[in-house]
């Protein structure tokens, strides 16, 4: 009986101490999960999952839009913000034309624009807001369409058309001129198709094409030249860190640091000698990154985030503040957003 009960009490001493072991290696499991994450939006806002740090920058938000939109154009001129086309809640390409004044906090809406776009390309120069290409249907359709709105008149005229038809075209100006860099065809392919408008002479030229052809994509002239970084090859599964930046005294692009964060339907605009780009998309959801690329150092610094991760919208800068008006907050515009949030480096 000795014996036996000997051999009881070192059983109940090793059973004992398995289940001390898989107690404290459940806790640390459970641990190991909570840090890992799995807050609300998970699988909708893509970040980067690195710890909050003092990154630059703040954020306000202004009046919201008059109306929900995602994949929208946005441009600045005179100091003010024009929002045109894209998706609402009744069109999947819309004539609306809005247009926002800083000094008031308050939207206005304008003559609509003489056809439905979404994915479309604009420009504000001299007066008038340049509108480039764009899609009649839901990203595909694409048209060779030009228009020019005039702010004084509050009217709309056609121009000259582009070489072919293509949208979500990456659109900027430049010493007077129009840039029209990528896009999709007709064929739903990317293009390195390269164009550039001469508002004296209402006439297109074709230039050293983009070296990468891609979509969604911005262009962001900054010193005298345009930087496009970023996109996507055809669809959102497939984004790209790519940055090509065109000289136009060579007639010639180059490489430059490729983006942090490789994303699609993002907003960019230039700040204190910066490229900023904004939020974007992928196949999983949105993005709240807001990076910011040095072109004296050929580095980037990550900036505060975007308060709303998004894409299809776009950005414009008015004195020291970037303006970010519109966009979906989910991938593949599932929901339309009317936010307006404003950045400022100090």
């Amino acid at each position: 009986m000795g014996l036996f009960r000997a051999f009881l009490l070192t059983v109940c001493l090793v059973l004992s101490l398995a289940l001390l072991a898989s107690c404290g290696g459940s806790d640390a499991t459970d641990s190991q999960g909570e840090g890992q994450g799995g807050g609300e939006g998970q699988g909708e806002s893509q970040g980067s999952g690195a710890p909050a740090a003092a990154e630059q920058g703040s954020w306000q938000t202004r009046a919201s839009l008059p109306t929900t939109r995602s994949e929208a154009a946005v441009a600045e001129l005179d100091g003010k913000v024009y929002v045109l086309g894209g998706y609402t809640e009744e069109a999947i390409a819309s004539t609306l034309n809005h247009v926002y004044d800083p000094a008031t906090d308050a939207w206005e809406e304008l003559a609509p624009m003489p056809c439905g776009l979404n994915h479309v390309g604009v420009a504000g120069y001299e007066g008038k807001i340049y509108a480039v290409g764009g899609f009649t249907g839901g990203d595909k359709g694409p048209v060779a369409d030009v228009y020019a709105y005039d702010v004084a008149t509050d009217t709309w005229e056609e121009l000259a058309f582009l070489s072919a038809p293509r949208g979500s075209v990456a659109v900027t100006e430049l010493d007077g001129r129009i840039h029209a860099i990528g896009g999709r065809d007709t064929s739903e392919a990317d293009v390195d198709t390269h164009e550039v408008y001469d508002p004296a002479t209402n006439t297109w030229e074709e230039l050293a094409p983009l070296p990468t052809a891609r979509n969604h994509v911005p262009a962001v002239a900054l010193n005298g030249r345009i930087h496009v970084p970023g996109g996507r090859f055809e669809t959102p599964e497939v984004n790209t860190d790519v940055h090509e930046v065109y000289d136009p005294v060579s007639d010639s692009w180059e490489e430059a640091t490729p983006l942090p964060t490789p994303r699609s339907g993002i907003a960019g605009a230039a700040l204190s000698g910066l490229v900023l780009v904004l939020g974007g998309e992928d196949d999983v959801g949105t993005f709240e990154e807001n990076e910011a690329y040095d072109p004296e150092t050929d580095t980037w610094t990550t900036l505060a985030p975007l308060p709303t991760p998004r894409h299809g919208f776009g950005a414009v800068t008015i004195g020291d503040a970037v303006y970010v008006p519109a966009g979906a907050p989910e991938k593949a515009g599932g929901r339309l957003g009317d936010v307006l949030e404003v950045f400022t480096l100090s």
